[in-house]
């Protein structure tokens, strides 16, 4: 959704369309391989996240990429915060609940995500870690099958960034425990903070962002940068990414050295609390 949004304007401005392609597979990483191998023209850049480019690094030790080597950095585009969620007849009706069920069911229970690398993945993995549980993982080809289970009931809980989520919970067809930041979303504005929640250890923000092939010219990297930018700046396509919950970054958060540096700093948040968290197949 937050590429569709961005292509839009970015589209106009470079004066030619930009097709979206979904490629699911291994937490996104499948599609950052076929991304960082593409040919270095400007034709084909990505969407990347924090998972295919930070938690990925820990996770798949044959990682076919090196997120802060293999690719030109274009900018950040949105922050998504991340959300504990759970089936909407799940017993807890709030997070303190929520953990108390956990530790004393978790046997019992099961947890969904979208693949290993997957932000859902990764940040459920923070949680289970923090609350010193390991229920049973069930993995799907991609973050809308992991929540039409979610809906339907056939799995109890996962975490996802809010822009997938906003018009579920907000419908009450799934629960919305906490969100992993430290001031309430006004997408979702009933939902407590982690903190609020009684869970402070639990921060998870997600984020996307547009990358190109290394060795992409750089007048093109520039141009692509531009047209973010000028995306960005729009009173439309803004009102479009904030409606579904996201953080928009400022003018000093967007640029390719900005991007370049918080690449790195997330593979360093990511990996130790990865490896703490002991295998994760």
């Amino acid at each position: 959704m937050i590429s569709r949004i961005a292509s839009d304007h970015m589209s106009r401005t470079l004066g030619q369309p930009i097709i979206i392609e979904n490629i699911v597979g291994a937490g996104g990483t499948t599609a950052s391989t076929r991304a960082a191998r593409a040919s270095p023209d400007g034709y084909s850049i990505e969407m990347g996240h924090m998972g295919t480019h930070a938690a990925s690094v820990a996770l798949y030790p044959n990682l076919a990429y090196k997120p802060d080597v293999d690719f030109a950095p274009i900018g950040l585009v949105a922050g998504t915060p991340v959300l504990i969620l759970a089936r909407k007849d799940f017993p807890p009706k709030d997070l303190k609940e929520f953990v108390t069920y956990m530790k004393a069911n978790v046997d019992k229970l099961n947890m969904a995500h979208a693949g290993v690398g997957s932000v859902s993945f990764t940040t459920c993995l923070l949680l289970n870690s923090i609350l010193a549980v390991k229920p049973t993982s069930i993995p799907f080809n991609g973050t809308g099958p992991a929540l039409t289970a979610l809906i339907s009931g056939q799995v109890d809980y996962m975490c996802d960034q809010i822009v997938n989520v906003v018009q579920q919970v907000q419908a009450g067809q799934i629960k919305g425990y906490a969100v992993g930041t430290p001031e309430r979303n006004p997408a979702l504005p009933n939902v407590p903070t982690s903190n609020e929640a009684g869970l402070p250890a639990f921060q998870a923000q997600a984020w996307n962002a547009l990358f190109a092939p290394k060795d992409t010219p750089q007048p093109i990297v520039d141009k692509l940068t531009d047209a973010l930018d000028k995306a960005l700046d729009d009173e439309q396509t803004r009102k479009r990414l904030l409606e579904l919950g996201s953080v928009l970054p400022g003018k000093a958060e967007r640029g390719q050295q900005a991007l370049a540096s918080l690449v790195k700093s997330e593979i360093e948040r990511w990996t130790p609390i990865i490896k703490a968290a002991g295998p994760t197949n």
